[in-house]
């Protein structure tokens, strides 16, 4: 999902001054420092990655320095908030596999917000029914994901209400797969001698013709905004 998309959406939400929001499988810890950025909430960002809580304190020191934002390195699944506490926002972004799938995010995070509070989940979509030979190839279930309409049926059968969603285009798919490979043909002629070279290469070739093959045309990632 490209910058401008995830500003577009972050200024639509109005969120009041002092609103408390959280971010499980926060990674870098964007979407936190720049909410707060907009709209001075607190907040508390949660990532099993020492190296991305590192670059979310490094990025709150840099950004904002004086605002109520908390990150904890632990595994998702396991936080639990202090006296029983709501958020007025919740956010998983690509992380469902934290709560064992998207109905079990959904499941999860509703329980951690505020009534009328929203939620925001990222979560990959069938294009279109997934070739078998596009499953053999990744490994993934046909199971796994839904179609855009079965998100959306899923989270309302749960009582909650879909207000708006932010879909991927071949444009924000292709800049996500191909600046992983550039990532990994730099560090192989950076590093001529690292013996995990050959595995790196073989490992981003057969993301490249998976890729290139099947998932541009099968696969899509959406964000879906809410209310509890």
């Amino acid at each position: 999902m490209n910058k401008d998309k995830l500003e577009g959406l972050f200024s639509l939400l109005d969120i009041k001054p002092n609103s408390k929001v959280l971010d499980i499988a926060c990674g870098k810890g964007e979407p936190l420092v720049r909410l707060a950025e907009l709209y001075n909430i607190s907040g508390i960002g949660v990532d099993i990655s020492p190296y991305h809580i590192k670059d979310c304190k490094k990025k709150r020191s840099e950004r904002i320095p004086k605002s109520d934002i908390k990150f904890l390195e632990m595994d998702g699944v396991n936080y639990k908030p202090e006296n029983n506490e709501l958020f007025d926002l919740t956010i998983c972004l690509g992380a469902s596999f934290v709560y064992n799938g998207f109905t079990g995010t959904i499941n999860a995070l509703k329980k951690m917000t505020k009534p009328e509070g929203l939620l925001i989940i990222g979560e990959p979509y069938w294009l279109k029914d997934p070739p078998e030979e596009y499953l053999k190839m990744s490994g993934i279930n046909k199971e796994e994901f839904n179609n855009h309409y079965k998100n959306i049926d899923i989270a309302e059968k749960e009582r909650l209400n879909c207000i708006y969603t932010l879909a991927s285009n071949r444009d924000d798919w292709d800049h996500y797969e191909t600046l992983q490979w550039w990532s990994v043909y730099d560090y192989v002629t950076l590093n001529p001698g690292d013996p995990d070279n050959s595995e790196l290469l073989e490992k981003i070739e057969k993301a490249k013709k998976e890729y290139l093959l099947y998932g541009r045309d099968t696969l899509g990632w959406a964000i879906y905004v809410f209310k509890r």
